[in-house]
């Protein structure tokens, strides 16, 4: 019989950064059923009661929710422990700062920025409460950059439109990559300075592109991001236009990149207008069709630099036969998967998605009846819909790896595709969890397995021993998203 444990502790706080990477480190503990650290919200409660546990009485918001479930009264509080001891190492108010006054000090934006002046403000609250925030630290002459999703949109024109009448700017919402000053923010690689800027409405998409640079000798000025709807027909580029034009006057920038997510086609033509402009060239990297993908852009940058293309690294896999079957591409990577789909699309026809590149091919991934009936589907399991009250899966693969088991036992599927994504704030070891499965998978349903993995030299998991880990799993990895999906379309017979 399982043993489980639940409890409230007020006045303790970490983000939910935080608080979710803990919850995923003490699920994947010996022992553990379920796991649930993380802020009393009223999203987080209902994800307690959707996981079988009771709440505490008397909860209160800022209570810190604690709840373990474990198959004995030994693995609970081994679980327990591991979880305090988590929690203690990590600067979260009430659990081991040493000057609890002083981490108290500050209980505003405003209050901060008074502190140490203004410069950029990084919000990483709920999405209900990223506005407030913005606007306060907008207020107190700071630039923004939100990492927070769920924003309304309305809510970003507003705070764009506000920081533009203040010669400041917005970053996001869901803004999850960024080089600024040197310094990465959200999910960042460790980069050397160089000669080329990035506009990115993508994270993931920035991500590739900054990596393969890396790979090219080649390091950046900055990376600045505009949230995954600012090329949107509703936000129609406005922090993009403000992104161009700072880094049109920066003396380190030789050349600017513009990543985005599909764009509204009005707003990237008003953009390139725009771009015309400029005193310093700009290369377009945006995913749709007829556009080049991210690694042909990027080759496209070296040239226009007068640097040498190298050859992209792959690790290939064992026996790469054609079969016939579906494509599934299971992906953490928004970007990642409409580049995969936009390449797929021209040799496979429809692929159906959570994220589709039309209206009618849009199904549900939470719809595994229907999932099974489908033909090629490539799944963006970071959206919004997915990441509610969850780990993002650049930190938490466990919905990945479920659906993985899932398509291997399906016999209908014959190739997997997955990316993924390393540096800093993201899984310390994907290859560690993925790996395995991966072999799983091979040996449940002879599944061909393709990765992109999507990583800088000097990161911190070492992409060199995360590629070795995936190839020995059985997997044909790729340092090119684009190339790693064109690979997977090769593997299926009948393609065109």
């Amino acid at each position: 019989m399982s043993a489980e444990h639940v409890e409230a502790r007020p006045g303790a706080y970490a983000d939910s950064v935080t608080l979710m990477r803990v919850s995923a480190d003490i699920r994947q503990a010996d022992g553990v059923q379920a796991a649930l650290i993380a802020m009393a919200t009223e999203l987080n409660l209902d994800l307690l009661l959707a996981m079988g546990f009771r709440p505490p009485p008397d909860l209160q918001p800022d209570h810190l929710l604690i709840a373990v479930r474990a198959r004995d009264d030994t693995a609970l509080s081994s679980a327990l422990a591991a979880a305090d001891a988590a929690l203690s190492a990590r600067p979260v108010g009430g659990l081991g700062i040493a000057d609890p006054e002083a981490a108290r000090a500050a209980r505003t934006t405003a209050a901060a920025v008074r502190a140490s002046g203004p410069g950029l403000a990084l919000i990483s609250v709920p999405g209900r409460y990223a506005f407030a925030e913005a606007m306060d630290a907008l207020d107190a002459g700071c630039d923004v950059m939100i990492f927070s999703d769920n924003v309304p949109v309305e809510q970003e024109i507003t705070l764009k439109d506000l920081a533009a009448e203040r010669d400041l700017i917005v970053m996001g919402p869901d803004c999850g990559t960024a080089v600024i000053g040197g310094i990465g923010l959200g999910f960042s690689h460790t980069l050397a300075a160089g000669p080329v800027g990035l506009v990115a409405a993508s994270g993931t998409g920035a991500q590739q592109v900054l990596c393969l640079l890396d790979h090219a000798g080649v390091g950046v000025s900055a990376a600045v991001g505009v949230g995954g709807r600012d090329l949107s027909a509703a936000v129609g580029g406005r922090s993009a236009r403000a992104a161009l034009a700072a880094l049109d006057t920066d003396p380190g920038t030789e050349l600017i990149i513009v990543v985005s997510k599909p764009p509204a086609a009005d707003v990237s033509a008003r953009l390139r207008e725009f771009a015309d402009g400029l005193a310093t060239p700009v290369q377009f990297a945006l995913i749709a069709p007829g556009e080049p993908d991210l690694t042909a852009a990027t080759e496209a940058v070296l040239r226009r630099l007068g640097r040498p293309v190298p050859a992209w690294p792959r690790w290939p896999g064992p026996g790469a036969t054609r079969r016939a079957g579906v494509l599934r591409g299971l992906f953490a990577g928004g970007t990642l998967c409409d580049e995969a789909m936009v390449i797929a699309t021209e040799r496979l026809g429809p692929i159906w998605s959570n994220i589709p590149l039309r209206p009618e091919w849009r199904l549900s991934p939470r719809a595994p009846a229907a999932s099974a009936a489908a033909g090629h589907l490539m799944i963006d399991f970071g959206d919004d819909e997915l990441t509610a009250g969850r780990a993002h899966p650049m930190i938490d693969n466990s919905l990945r790896l479920e659906r993985l088991a899932t398509e291997a036992a399906n016999p209908a599927v014959s190739v997997v595709l997955l990316d993924v994504v390393l540096g800093h704030g993201a899984h310390p070891d994907p290859a560690a969890e993925l790996g395995p499965a991966i072999a799983a998978a091979r040996a449940t349903g002879g599944v061909a397995v393709v990765v992109s993995l999507i990583g800088a030299a000097s990161d911190p998991q070492d992409p060199g021993r995360q590629a070795a880990a995936l190839q020995g799993a059985g997997a044909h990895v790729f340092a090119s998203n684009a190339t790693a999906t064109r690979f997977a379309c090769d593997l299926l017979e009948g393609v065109r």
